[in-house]
């Protein structure tokens, strides 16, 4: 049985999710999957390249489409997938969820936790994939497509595991009347909601799916993924290792469909207005995640944009919290969901223990740590990574006409390894408070606000601002008064928007590990949702109990 097979593992994750100590099934770094794994993957990517991807265990495709291209070598992937009638996916998901979801809590559990172990295979398979469709750089690829997205789709069953066996699956009731009582026999079902729909997004195919997908499953429903049309292999990749894991141990493999599609033929809408469609995952722009929030009948779960604050207050020293937020916002170009954005600094300056720094100081030192990063021989266009698409690089080169002062302006970058990568360094501004219109919206990609307040008070009163109006999935402070990190906390916590204090060193803002940290609150327009909190299972399945008058 895959259960017991599994079941230290499900305990585990299952305390640690309880406790909030630090946890990982999966091991982070390269290494502790042997030394050939690395080679062995690149060639297998390779192998990939240029063909039909003919992995998945879905038959009855219509056509193949495939339209990736490398953001390192602006090399078009070649690799097709096959194209599904919705109304195919559909039935096959409505047949495989029949028998799926009437399995006990424990081998779905079981069953879910042996594909990750596949899926486990296939790391560094994966990591190349998201290289070359997303831009991040390998370590980064490989961590957050392979060992942190497992241990986030391992959170969701641990979470399910709990959440699915909270009440007891059948009792004898007994009512005390006197000389008599009444007896029934009383069964408690989670039943599952239906059909789900996860959409990937372009910048963490992997990462931002398999947590939805891994909620869906546990709860009992049947899963169809539809992916961005300029990031599939990684998700493609995970989806057949499910299938073949589903498959290799008597289950539907159609528990689990990849719904590919193309830029000039999306079905994404036909997929989330399909009556049949009770659960959708998003994660994305606003404006389409707004359309799904919308949309009636369906249980949804969305990731959208956000504003991120840094409030600079006091620090013990600037130095070492300068290097942490250059390279916060540089890592990955800044085309994460966590990266921040708004650095909001008091116009007299912060204090440090060395002394007061005027606010052009702070200005000077942030800029003079990205260019620092960015001209670093072996670190800037690692952690850079390369543009995903031509909007965000349009984006980033247009920034410096936004208004304000131009500190920085972003410039093409050599990639020595990828000498066409389309990498765009950090544009910082500097702009007043009254300029709400530049910095009010998200500016996805490697652009930098720096923004002039007369306080703190005033720094912390415009950042609640913008996560109530706009969202926020992050927020990075720095302060050496208690009284004034208390306010600061109760006040953006009000938002619903988790502050990070002091942060310096090996750990940044833009970073949120699974078992201990919620990803988004779900309590801001950044998004409904919460990785991985109870809600996020719960309105999944729904808890019907039934009786009978015992004899």
């Amino acid at each position: 049985m895959l259960v017991t097979k599994h079941q230290n593992t499900i305990n585990n994750a299952v305390k640690a999710n309880h406790e909030r100590t630090f946890y990982s099934q999966y091991p982070e770094h390269p290494k502790a999957y042997g030394e050939e794994a690395h080679a062995k993957g690149v060639q297998s990517y390779q192998q990939l390249l240029g063909k039909p991807f003919k992995q998945l265990l879905q038959t009855g495709e219509t056509g193949w489409s495939g339209e990736e291209v490398s953001p390192y070598t602006q090399e078009v992937l070649g690799v097709s997938y096959p194209i599904f009638a919705v109304s195919d996916l559909l039935s096959k998901a409505a047949e495989a969820g029949k028998s799926w979801g009437k399995l006990p809590v424990a081998e779905r559990a079981g069953a879910l936790t042996e594909t990750l172990e596949r899926i486990k295979d296939y790391f560094f398979d994966i990591a190349n994939a998201t290289m070359h469709t997303t831009g991040q750089s390998f370590m980064m690829s490989f961590q957050a497509s392979g060992p942190h997205a497992n241990d986030r789709a391992l959170e969701a069953i641990a979470t399910g595991y709990h959440e699915l066996q909270r009440y007891p699956p059948h009792l004898e009731w007994e009512k005390p009347m006197g000389k008599i009582s009444i007896r029934l026999y009383k069964t408690f079902k989670p039943i599952p909601k239906g059909i789900g729909v996860v959409i990937g997004c372009s910048t963490f195919p992997v990462w931002n799916t398999l947590p939805g997908v891994y909620a869906d499953l546990i709860a009992g429903n049947p899963v169809i993924i539809k992916p961005h049309p300029k990031a599939v292999l990684p998700i493609a990749i995970a989806v057949s290792a499910i299938q073949q894991a589903l498959r290799d141990n008597g289950y539907d493999p159609h528990i689990c469909q990849l719904a590919a599609d193309s830029s000039d033929h999306l079905i994404t809408k036909e997929l989330c207005e399909h009556p049949d469609v009770k659960l959708i995952d998003y994660t994305g722009g606003s404006a389409f995640g707004n359309y799904i929030e919308s949309l009636p009948g369906k249980t949804v779960f969305t990731e959208k944009a956000g504003v991120n604050s840094v409030i600079l207050d006091s620090v013990k020293e600037l130095g070492p919290v300068i290097e942490n937020l250059a390279f916060s916002v540089s890592l990955y170009s800044g085309q994460m969901c966590t990266a921040p954005q708004n650095f909001f600094i008091p116009e007299n300056g912060i204090n440090t223990a060395n002394g007061h720094v005027p606010f052009n100081e702070v200005v000077q030192q942030l800029k003079d740590a990205v260019v620092g990063l960015v001209n670093h021989p072996k670190m800037g266009a690692g952690t850079l990574g390369a543009i995903q698409n031509d909007q965000t690089l349009t984006r980033a080169k247009e920034a410096r006409h936004l208004g304000g002062k131009v500190i920085l302006e972003g410039g093409p970058v050599t990639n020595e390894e990828f000498n066409k990568a389309r990498i765009c360094s950090p544009t910082i501004l500097e702009v007043s408070s009254a300029d709400t219109a530049i910095y009010e919206k998200e500016l996805f990609g490697p652009v930098i606000l720096i923004i002039k307040t007369r306080d703190t008070d005033h720094s912390v009163q415009l950042a609640k601002q913008m996560a109530v109006k706009y969202g926020a999935i992050t927020c990075a402070a720095y302060s050496t008064d208690k009284q004034t990190k208390d306010k600061i906390e109760e006040e953006m916590n009000s938002v619903f928007t988790p502050v990070s204090f002091n942060l310096t060193g090996f750990i940044w803002v833009n970073q949120h590990a699974a078992f201990s940290d919620f990803h988004v609150t779900g309590g801001n327009p950044a998004g409904n949702a919460s990785f991985t909190n109870q809600e996020f299972i719960v309105k999944r399945f729904v808890w019907v109990g039934n009786r009978e008058l015992a004899e």
